[in-house]
């Protein structure tokens, strides 16, 4: 049985895992700020992920994992300080069972997850998660609000996705907003999902040379940007992965003309940002849900039809065919495009 609304004081979310999935919790937060204006709400990240949420409005406290050093120390070391906060609620939005293994040891009165953790049989009430199809789908972010139906309202819509960079992260860029820019964020973790390095070199080499060009990531990034620099031979070009933190990015890609993206974390970076985005989807489908949200928002397929698409929900390493035709066969008119060229 869930608890009674009234008693919500001290609400914990949970969401250890990539950037992306940080940015798709927080209509939640923000939905739970709006209904429990008064209470305590916390969240637990992972270390590299909690520059992300230093600035927002509505939060007590972020929690940190660390997880790439002594994980499993650090793993009880957090279920101690949980448990410690006396949490009326718990909400965990991640479906891996070291989350699950914190929300069953929080000792919070009430605790609400997906069913797909294997912990979930020891929540108070489990949420089904279904990925979608091409028939039937529904936002990532309109399926963690599902989680919260019971304690505030039924409304899925609309999603607000939030970050809030600081006026210092704004002042910092703005030595790039001297000019008409756009962004590119070329790579991904999953290789699958990444525009390649041919096709981003083709479009960047037509595109009119008034716009300034910045190529965005993290410092894992960098080579992959100086490579597409470099082949390109445009001057306009300039590489900023591991120049910028996540907040400074979402404070530069508002502003920009258009940003260009795979299915990948600075996707829902300018979701966040109601910034305008162009979303490369190669081996993914936005129907799985993690399509852009922004009022200005242009997705792009290949326009062949290929039986082996999608071949993962995640991305893979490689092709499974060899032909990775799912990239290849997207022209680079279809980006040009969403530029609008009109004034040109």
């Amino acid at each position: 049985m869930l608890i009674a609304f009234t008693t919500l004081k001290k609400i914990l979310i949970i969401q250890t895992a990539s950037i992306g999935d940080v940015i798709l919790s927080t209509p939640v937060l923000e939905k739970l700020h709006k209904f429990y204006p008064d209470s305590k709400i916390d969240f637990l990240l992972k270390k590299e992920n909690k520059s992300l949420l230093k600035e927002h409005p509505f939060l007590n406290k972020i929690l940190i994992w660390d997880k790439k050093q002594n994980k499993y120390k650090n793993l009880f070391n957090i279920i101690k300080q949980v448990r410690a906060n006396k949490y009326d609620y718990v909400i965990n939005i991640q479906r891996f069972a070291s989350s699950g293994l914190i929300t069953v040891l929080s000792g919070a009165k009430a605790i609400i997850g997906f069913n797909k953790n294997p912990f979930s049989f020891l929540f108070t009430k489990s949420v089904k998660h279904i990925i979608g199809t091409k028939q039937h789908h529904r936002h990532e972010a309109e399926r963690n609000l599902e989680l919260i139906k019971d304690i505030t309202d039924n409304k899925i819509c609309p999603v607000n996705i939030k970050l809030y960079p600081s006026d210092k992260d704004y002042a910092y860029t703005k030595q790039y907003k001297n000019s008409e820019y756009l962004c590119i964020a070329p790579t991904s973790l999953w290789w699958t999902k990444q525009y390649p390095e041919k096709k981003w070199i083709e479009f960047i080499k037509e595109v009119n040379t008034k716009y300034k060009i910045y190529l965005i990531g993290s410092d894992k990034d960098y080579t992959a940007c100086q490579n597409i620099i470099y082949k390109s031979e445009c001057p306009n070009v300039q590489n900023l992965s591991g120049k910028l933190s996540l907040l400074h990015t979402a404070a530069l890609m508002k502003d920009a003309k258009m940003n260009f993206v795979n299915d990948s974390a600075p996707l829902h970076i300018a979701s966040a940002m109601n910034a305008p985005v162009t979303a490369i989807f190669c081996s993914t489908i936005p129907e799985f849900g993690f399509g852009p949200l922004s009022e200005n928002s242009n997705i792009i397929e290949t326009k062949k039809t290929l039986n082996c698409r999608p071949c993962g929900l995640h991305g893979l390493k490689k092709c499974p065919e060899k032909h990775f035709n799912c990239a290849y066969t997207i022209d680079k008119k279809q980006l040009l495009n969403s530029i609008k060229y009109k004034n040109d």
